[in-house]
């Protein structure tokens, strides 16, 4: 396990204290060798004009990690063009990078998984699946197993602390004029107010 990559994409509009735990959580439960920020350049379920400019997006993801950290940044999804499927990047990825990947999720995603494009062309290119274990999200692994033969064995399973956060939240405060900087890094917000976002 000690020479695994951590992926974990997204869209990160904005990056925030959530995601940043989960990262946290996955990189010290499962010894990563180090984890891979993947900001989505057009996510493939949103409509264009529905998140902020990836340059924006990928400033702010930026920002947030420290260089000398074991997170990292991926371009995958920013230099290439649409759409941008999961089985597409870890493909990729695995031509980019020496070691195993695992992709992160929580259990949410797990339990739609069988929706996603090409799900089993995902599970291929996946080494294996870290998966956060929420208590609220209710999934048969029976009957996905069913769905995605293989599945089971690629899965392991951690935990990390819930943030019940989420971007849209926080864009809709910012648009309010409430409070959002307990939701986000200062690094994270200062880039916000610099580039004057979400308003």
């Amino acid at each position: 396990m000690a020479d695994m990559i951590g992926v974990f994409g997204g869209t990160f509009d904005p990056p925030h204290r959530a995601h940043f735990a989960l990262a946290t959580a996955a990189f010290e439960n499962l010894r990563l060798t180090k984890v891979l920020w993947v900001p989505t350049s057009i996510p493939p379920h949103k409509s264009i004009g529905a998140v902020a400019a990836i340059e924006h997006r990928l400033g702010m993801v930026e920002a947030l990690i420290d260089p000398e950290s074991d997170f990292d940044v991926s371009l995958v999804d920013v230099d290439r063009p649409p759409p941008h499927y999961a089985y597409r990047t870890m493909e990729l990825l695995h031509e980019e990078q020496p070691g195993p990947l695992i992709y992160l999720m929580g259990s949410d995603s797990l339990r739609d998984l069988p929706t996603w494009q090409l799900p089993m062309r995902f599970l291929d290119a996946c080494d294996r699946i870290g998966v956060m274990e929420r208590a609220t999200i209710d999934y048969d692994l029976d009957v996905l197993e069913a769905q995605l033969p293989g599945l089971r064995k690629k899965i392991i399973m951690f935990q990390a602390p819930f943030l019940e956060i989420s971007a849209m939240d926080i864009r809709r405060r910012i648009r309010g004029g409430l409070p959002y900087q307990h939701l986000v890094d200062p690094r994270v917000r200062s880039y916000i107010e610099q580039h004057n976002l979400y308003k």
